[in-house]
């Protein structure tokens, strides 16, 4: 399964962003994967955790660099995951990759426990 993320692009500190994840194969149903999730690597650092959401949707978390400012969502019927995040700041910009475990439908943090990856999108905050 490939996934693609987009939305990344240039935005302005203080402003909103919203990045998507679809499969890239449309017949590809997301009610076939486990728990998802978003990552960020920006130049020079390790992938760093963002969010993850269980695949109900009843459940998520989020990496205390972004809590309150990041909303994880999915909707399996869409066969999209969105990730929504206020108030962006220049540290918040990095290739931001989504990501799906394979069936175990639970949240985690652990990017060895996601087995789907997409290409990742790139977002920069200009200060």
């Amino acid at each position: 399964v490939q996934l693609q993320a987009s939305g990344g692009g240039l935005v302005e500190t203080g402003d909103p962003l919203k990045l998507s994840c679809t499969p890239s194969d449309d017949s590809f149903s997301f009610n076939s994967l486990g728990g998802m999730g978003w990552f960020r690597q920006a130049p020079g650092k390790e992938r760093e955790f963002v969010a993850s959401i269980s695949w109900s949707g009843a459940t998520t978390i989020y990496a205390d660099s972004v809590k309150g400012r990041v909303t994880i969502s999915r909707n399996n019927a869409a066969n999209t995951l969105v990730l929504r995040m206020n108030n962006v700041k220049p540290e918040d910009s990095a290739n931001y990759y989504c990501a799906s475990r394979r069936s175990t439908r639970t949240v985690s943090a652990r990017a060895v426990e996601y087995t789907y990856w997409g290409q990742g999108t790139l977002v920069t905050v200009s200060s």
